[in-house]
């Protein structure tokens, strides 16, 4: 990939029509405060359509990532004897633009939000447990919180759509609405509603890198998304409801049924085979993938490279890439989940986590796992003991 990558036409006009659907609303409303906080989301869709259409991505340095292959050359160890670990920090080196690799300033941004088609008894808990875990993670202590103490890094909690109007300290708070709606009865989200989610994402990745973030990793916590993103897996990837639908936290075989029946349905309902990523997103959809889409192309945006958790990250990844080409040369994979889409989305996504593990507990402690393994193999090229410090000959490579 040589040229810069803009979003396309056909998604700026996409996005425009969504500013024109809510100038609409607006022109209808007659009850004042209804107008006014209308007229306050239009006002702000426009900026953000005005940015989105500059969006612009400046691939990785090729460059820089040969060079970094080269250093790897230059250790005193087997020719790629550390393996994936030396492609992944050549990727990592080529985003950020130095062969001097630091990533010691890292955070884990976890999107918070809640999911109507719960109603459908699509998950073993009520949504009253997405509050909770949240509640947790601002206090770090859930499990994300305590990996990412032990791995050095910030955790961002954020509340994008929890289904609850209690304000908690420690959780930043993007609340685009209060959970989304059922997928079975309508659409999950407006298409200003998806806008807003994916520019918060993207405004919270701007943040990090103002504040020196050098690295970071995708979480989420929302009851439901397991059956959300297998809604999306199945309707991007175009393939069976049942290939990619697992048991989420833990359904048994009558509740796996019903959550494969309930996708199935949605993406009749909706003809969703033949729709495009964004109606995707928007229709089944979450506000918290919907964010983690924001900060995938943010990652691309500004140059931070972003480690994916689990099969929700995953589905994030994949929708960012196909809505703006060039995102998914700033990913790194982290750990093959239990859910069974991560198989056929790693081979769309074109990576090969390296964390073989049957994880299956989201909130982003896959990929800060990640992290912790990416220090360790840092430290041997950082470190770079030289085949002439040991007055050994350097292998060649031959092939």
């Amino acid at each position: 990939m040589g040229d810069d990558e803009k979003m396309s036409n056909g998604e700026i006009e996409k996005l425009e029509k969504m500013i024109d659907e809510l100038k609409e609303e607006l022109h209808e409303c007659d009850y004042e405060p209804e107008r006014n906080a209308l007229l306050k989301k239009y006002k702000r869709l426009t900026v953000q359509m005005e940015e989105l259409k500059k969006l612009k991505i400046t691939p990785p340095d090729a460059k820089m990532y040969k060079k970094i292959r080269s250093n790897w050359d230059s250790v005193a160890k087997p020719l790629d004897g550390m393996g994936d670990f030396e492609l992944l920090t050549a990727k990592i080196g080529a985003v950020l633009g130095d062969e001097n690799i630091d990533i010691s300033k890292k955070a884990v941004i976890m999107m918070c939000a809640d999911n109507g088609v719960v109603a459908e008894g699509i998950s073993q808990s009520g949504q009253e447990v997405t509050l909770a875990v949240a509640k947790s993670m601002a206090r770090k202590a859930s499990s994300v919180g305590r990996m990412a103490m032990t791995a050095g890094a910030d955790t961002i909690p954020v509340d994008i759509g929890i289904n609850s109007d209690e304000s908690v300290k420690g959780l930043l708070q993007r609340k685009v609405r209060m959970g989304t709606r059922n997928f079975a009865k309508e659409p999950a989200m407006t298409r200003a509603e998806t806008l807003e989610a994916i520019a918060a994402g993207i405004e919270i990745v701007r943040g990090c890198k103002a504040d020196g973030c050098r690295i970071i990793a995708t979480g989420e916590m929302g009851i439901g998304n397991t059956t959300t993103s297998a809604a999306m897996a199945a309707a991007l990837l175009r393939c069976d409801v049942a290939t990619v639908t697992g048991r989420g936290a833990g359904l048994n075989d009558s509740g796996l049924e019903r959550k494969i029946r309930v996708i199935e349905s949605a993406i009749e309902k909706y003809d969703l085979y033949n729709k495009d990523t964004f109606e995707i997103l928007m229709t089944v959809g979450g506000l918290d993938i919907a964010g983690l889409v924001g900060v995938c192309i943010g990652g691309a945006l500004y140059h931070i490279p972003v480690v994916l958790d689990g099969v929700i990250s995953m589905v994030s990844a994949l929708a960012a890439g196909r809505l703006l080409s060039g995102v998914t040369d700033f990913i790194i994979p982290s750990h093959e989940g239990k859910e069974p889409a991560v198989a056929l989305l790693c081979e769309a996504l074109s990576v090969r986590p390296v964390i073989r593990a049957s994880l299956a507990l989201g909130e982003g402690t896959g990929a800060v796992m990640m992290f912790a393994l990416l220090d360790m193999a840092l430290s041997v090229y950082k470190g770079r003991t030289t085949f002439d410090d040991i007055s050994v000959s350097q292998y060649e490579r031959y092939v």
